[in-house]
């Protein structure tokens, strides 16, 4: 972490204690692929006459197996290898089939093994890869398959539907969520989601506290991560966006990592599968509504109980047609409590919500969400008073769009933190200093990887007064903060959370990053704070 000047999680004492479905655990996220060599499947050359008795004995008396195996390098990327087992050390033609409909062809002498062989399929999917190595000295042929997947898949939006509220017994039973306990959210089946999917993007809120925790989301029956979606303190109710791996059985799991228990509410608004065809396509943040300043609206609060239509396609160069937009909505100046609904327009507002609200709070969320066949959305104030909406866009997803979401990045599965402020103590040690930014790496260094976007939980703690954090695409290569400080980009005005002094705030950030994989968080605060930056995955176009 570079800067330039200008709770996150709870302990947990005990361990899970909640009862869970009888299915069987997730398995390791895909990466890894492996065929051995015994599936390999020996076939003597054709030959005919006198020549075909011959050429079956040599094929018997071969030993040509052929082991595979392959690693995810991209979203769409493989990285295969085959090592050829055979006594005899000529020449061996192999030719790679991909499953796509193309092929690669090389020689390799029997004994040694081909390494790192580069593909990138042209859409996520699974595919079988069949190899063929062929001994013409023994004249015999051996071919062996593998299955692989890619590790992205593409989106599909779904309308805002609610799986889970423990407070009215909707997906699982009317009763709180423990102490340091979990409840599964059944995801494959449920609304419109099919079996099968990869990732689910939900709004998770935590609700009816009594004491101070955090929530996090994660494949049901996986490892718990140390990682967290969202804190809350006594009688707070928070809501945060969630883009979460679904297990090979359908579920996830919401684990309240607090000392007393909670409510939990889920609603999913979308889901990633390797068959769907909208792709995401990132863009600088860009504020589309302020009705402080009458941007975007009508100068003046959103009256309660009503409804602001925001139009998304024709703007900021997204096209007719997209099937969803990425948003950061915050809500300020209410009052009195309530909240915001977002959902397309040309339908009725569900009873699902995006963000909750008190009078004179301001808090925002990241919200996905379908547009109308017209190309707009609606944000519903669910209070009986006014309340000031602002709307950032953050990108949008669609069939021209090529990115594709993946929790697989530089060899390791998502969620990890990447950074947390409060640890940098000592001496040659940077603080994120007030009306400051500091910059991430997050792509490696000299080698920029093709990321659209990062998908980010950003949370803010140790706040002593009011702030907010913006984040944005960094202009400069690393070296330039190497060698010396670069001038300040432009600050931006987009905001993606809103702090008061003495709370933890979190939200989900879709962060482009710069020509150079650098992205900028920026503290539009008179103070100092913390920020803890948790990694769930990120759209990659290749």
């Amino acid at each position: 972490m570079g800067l330039i000047p200008g709770t996150a999680q709870a302990d947990d004492p005990s361990g899970t204690g909640a009862s869970v479905p009888q299915v069987e655990a997730a398995a390791d996220a895909p990466g890894t692929f492996h065929s051995p060599a015994e599936h390999t499947v020996r076939t003597p050359l054709q030959t005919g006459g006198a020549e075909k008795a011959a050429t079956q004995a040599s094929a018997e008396a071969s030993n040509l197996e052929l082991a595979m195996w392959a690693d995810v390098t991209t979203a769409r990327g493989i990285s295969l290898g085959v090592r050829l087992y055979n006594d005899a050390g000529v020449p061996h033609e192999v030719t790679i089939a991909w499953g796509d409909g193309t092929t690669d062809t090389a020689t390799a002498p029997g004994g040694d093994a081909l390494r790192n062989v580069k593909h990138t399929y042209p859409r996520p999917g699974d595919y079988t890869i069949t190899v063929t190595a062929t001994d013409s000295a023994s004249r015999v042929q051996a071919v062996n398959e593998l299955k692989f997947s890619t590790a992205g898949s593409f989106f599909v939006a779904h309308d805002p539907t609610r799986l889970l509220d423990t407070r009215a017994g909707i997906g699982g039973a009317k009763a709180q969520v423990g102490a340091y306990s979990s409840v599964w959210v059944k995801i494959a089946g449920k609304g419109k989601v099919p079996a099968g999917v990869t990732a689910v993007v939900l709004n998770v809120t935590v609700t009816n506290t009594s004491a101070a925790g955090h929530v996090s989301a994660y494949p049901a029956g996986g490892k718990r991560p140390e990682t967290s979606n969202m804190n809350y303190v006594a009688g707070q109710t928070v809501p945060n966006q969630v883009i979460v791996p679904v297990s090979k059985d359908g579920y996830v799991e919401l684990y309240n990592g607090g000392w007393k228990a909670v409510d939990l509410i889920a609603d999913v608004t979308g889901y990633f599968d390797r068959s769907a065809n909208d792709g995401y396509t990132s863009l600088n943040p860009v504020r589309f509504v302020d009705t402080r300043e009458g941007l975007g609206a009508a100068r003046g609060q959103v009256a309660g109980q009503s409804t602001l239509g925001v139009q998304i396609t024709g703007r900021s160069g997204i096209p007719a047609g997209v099937s969803a937009v990425a948003l950061n909505v915050t809500v300020t100046n209410p009052r009195e409590a309530g909240h915001l609904t977002v959902f397309p327009n040309g339908q009725a507002a569900p009873t699902t919500s995006n963000l909750n609200f008190t009078p004179g709070q301001t808090i925002a969320n990241s919200v996905i969400v379908p547009v109308g066949a017209d190309g707009k959305i609606n944000v519903r104030n669910g209070a009986w008073a006014g309340t000031d909406i602002i709307v950032d866009v953050m990108g949008y997803y669609g069939a021209g769009s090529k990115a594709a979401f993946s929790y697989i990045g530089d060899g390791m599965t998502a969620p990890w933190r990447i950074e947390d402020s409060r640890r940098l103590t000592g001496e040659n040690t940077w603080l994120t200093l007030a009306g400051g930014y500091f910059y991430e790496p997050l792509a490696p260094m000299n080698h920029p990887r093709p990321i659209e976007a990062h998908v980010l939980n950003v949370t803010v703690t140790t706040t002593t007064g009011p702030g907010f954090l913006s984040v944005s695409p960094d202009p400069y290569p690393w070296e330039r903060y190497r060698d010396a400080v670069p001038p300040m980009p432009p600050r931006p005005v987009s905001s993606v959370l809103n702090w008061t002094a003495g709370r933890d705030v979190p939200n989900l950030v879709q962060a482009k990053p710069g020509p150079y994989g650098l992205v900028d968080f920026w503290n539009q605060s008179s103070r100092e704070a913390d920020f803890v930056i948790d990694w769930f995955g990120q759209y990659d176009a290749y």
